[in-house]
């Protein structure tokens, strides 16, 4: 019997679906290299700069769990394709920016559309390629996108910023949605939405995304704002009280936004808890590397960016190995020996000297990282994404995202603020600025390690799915 993703038809939809997983997961990051030419561009003060990234952060984390129930009930493609349209709107918008303001606000919606086309895309997958052989290699190949993405990022927008300009790391977005819109069209059935409710929870969408939104908000702006301060403990107190008024509203109302019976499927739970505490390593640890790179070692963008080029090929390998062997084995030990590899990694990269060499000090860390990665990738999505009914697989894919984007933040405000302490430490010691630098972004890159081995004792709990059936 022929399986889909044998077929023309199959494939296609399937690159279709990774082309979105990958210009989400690139433009989270995309334009860290680009912010130094913005800010001389537009006229960012050094405080408002990081608002460029915040901002699509913020409005991503918090609306992927409406986002994620949005597809269930109104239609995964339907989703899918405005999600796009209004990426690619607000990419324009963003590269065609007078001012600062403008990019800002920008940026924030799109982080709303990537929050419409994510979780529609992943449950698109995971219902479209149903018969376990063709989702175990479904998943492998969202895996392996996913953590080519998170390197990728870095290095196109190097590429970008340096060859035609920053612009262009968001002008680039739009021939890219135009392409996936119109292929969606052609080759995604349309669906109108399971069991669609009699009527649409307005009080819960507005407390959840209200909730989500100031509580990324608040983690972004912690290490600037400080922990202890009236305004960051305010906005995470508001933020708890919106999400628990959210729980005691869907638990009374007949047609909930989140139904919580979701959090029974075996192990959907840990994956997402193991997720949320590996991308606090993975994300931060890209992030201060490649500040490493540039501040310390004076590395242009196009070469801190070309560094992690072999990551993608590391990533590449681990996933495909892993995708053979979760029939075999099961997705646990993936998910545990995965996280502990990439704690692994990411400890021998907290020992980088002031004047280290890409050969000898960055390599070995980067590439026992990626093997690390691209086994977390597709282990955890599959473990996520098993034993989920086809009409929760959006919501399902919202909570998996969520969890990215949430970890995500976490660990940067975390892992910024010992890094911020630890140079300042360092300097106020007598050590020279470079070397003060250089201590502090190598805490950060401990703590993350340490995350990492935090989310591989976590990962003992997730299903040990195998051959992803249903």
């Amino acid at each position: 019997m022929t399986t889909l993703l044998a077929t023309r038809r199959g494939v296609l939809t399937l690159l279709l679906l990774s082309a979105v997983q990958f210009l989400d997961i690139v433009d989270s990051s995309i334009m860290n290299v680009a912010l130094p030419s913005i800010r001389g561009d537009l006229g960012f003060s050094q405080q408002s700069l990081q608002w460029v990234l915040s901002g699509y952060l913020v409005t991503y984390g918090g609306f992927l769990l409406l986002g994620g129930r949005a597809a269930d009930l109104l239609g995964r493609r339907r989703m899918l394709v405005a999600g796009t349209v209004l990426f690619a709107l607000c990419s324009l918008a963003g590269g065609l920016a007078a001012n600062a303001g403008m990019l800002v606000g920008a940026r924030a919606l799109q982080g709303i559309g990537a929050a419409l086309m994510a979780p529609a895309a992943m449950s698109i997958l995971t219902t479209t390629f149903s018969t376990a052989g063709d989702r175990a290699k479904a998943l492998g190949v969202w895996g392996a996108i996913s953590g080519v993405g998170a390197a990728a990022g870095v290095f196109l927008g190097g590429v970008l910023s340096q060859g035609p300009g920053w612009r262009w790391v968001l002008l680039v977005n739009v021939p890219v949605c135009a392409l996936i819109a119109a292929t969606a069209f052609r080759l995604v059935p349309g669906d109108r939405g399971a069991d669609r409710p009699r009527s649409f929870d307005l009080p819960g969408a507005v407390l959840v995304t209200g909730g989500m939104l100031l509580l990324v908000y608040a983690l972004v702006r912690a290490p600037e704002t400080g922990w202890a301060t009236a305004s960051t403990l305010g906005e995470l107190a508001v933020a708890a009280l919106l999400l628990i008024a959210f729980v005691v509203v869907e638990r009374r109302t007949a047609d909930p936004l989140f139904p919580f019976a979701i959090l029974r499927i075996r192990g959907l739970a840990a994956a997402d808890a193991t997720q949320l505490i590996a991308f606090a390593g993975f994300i931060s640890m890209f992030f201060f590397l490649t500040l490493y790179m540039q501040n310390v070692l004076g590395y242009s963008p196009i070469r801190s960016g070309s560094a992690y080029l072999p990551v993608t090929a590391g990533i590449v390998v681990a996933a495909g190995l892993s995708t053979r062997l979760i029939p075999q084995i099961g997705t646990r030990p993936l998910i545990v020996a995965g996280t502990a590899v990439a704690a692994a990694g990411t400890y021998l990269l907290s020992h980088v000297p002031r004047d280290g060499e890409y050969l000898t000090d960055l390599l070995p860390g980067l590439m026992v990282m990626s093997l690390g990665l691209g086994a977390v990738f597709v282990a955890v999505t599959a473990a996520a994404n098993a034993g989920v009914p086809a009409e929760q697989a959006g919501l399902a894919a919202g909570l998996l995202n969520t969890s990215l984007q949430l970890g995500s933040a976490l660990g940067l405000a975390i892992f910024s603020a010992m890094a911020t302490a630890r140079t300042d430490a360092l300097a106020a010691a007598g050590a020279p600025a470079l070397d003060a630098l250089t201590g502090g972004l190598a805490r950060a890159l401990l703590a993350a390690a340490v995350f990492l081995a935090a989310a591989a004792f976590i990962g003992l709990r997730a299903s040990n799915v195998r051959g992803n059936a249903p």
